[in-house]
């Protein structure tokens, strides 16, 4: 028993400085989303209670802690603004395009870091047909042309590099939407 305190208090440590560094983006990230400051508080309170009861299962090769992170915020905005929707909203909070606004674009700019890091975790191969095919909306054949491959081998490759990015997000706490 002895020999596990040393290593929590080395995991408390670690957690107190995600919370140094993370903490006041992952506000700003559930303000913007929620435009609610007492609920937004209350995401970021909870995503380092839920990193801390998770702590094992995060995997530094697969994805920064910040990443992780802001996976279980996400996670904790969409349910609270689901709960949210479920109940009639007060008469003096009704939403602006505004609001609307910067809530897509927070929820943009989440997944455009969730698949930028998915994709870093890819092999080469992988990682440059998912560019070329679906980010640069190239063709098959002239990919394959290009990377000196039959079209039928690129399919294939593509086939198993979107299964592989698809697997890296879900690790990474992507919802299955």
């Amino acid at each position: 028993m002895e020999r596990l305190r040393p290593r929590r208090r080395g995991e408390e440590a670690a957690l107190r400085g995600a919370y140094d560094e993370h903490a006041p983006e992952l506000f700003r990230f559930a303000l913007r989303s929620l435009r609610d400051r007492g609920l937004a508080e209350e995401i970021t309170q909870e995503t380092f209670v839920r990193a801390w009861r998770s702590r094992e299962k995060f995997d530094e090769g697969r994805g920064s802690r910040r990443t992780w992170l802001f996976a279980i915020a996400r996670n904790l905005v969409v349910d609270a603004a689901r709960a949210r929707k479920s109940r009639p909203a007060p008469a003096s909070s009704e939403k602006t395009g505004e609001a609307d606004a910067a809530e897509d674009h927070s929820e943009e700019s989440l997944r455009r870091m969730l698949v930028s890091e998915a994709l870093e975790s890819l092999s080469e191969d992988h990682r440059f047909v998912i560019q070329e095919i679906y980010f640069r909306g190239r063709k098959y054949t002239e990919v394959a042309e290009e990377a000196g491959i039959p079209s039928g081998t690129l399919r294939s490759r593509t086939y198993y590099a979107l299964k592989s990015l698809r697997l890296a997000l879900e690790e990474m706490g992507w919802p299955d939407e």
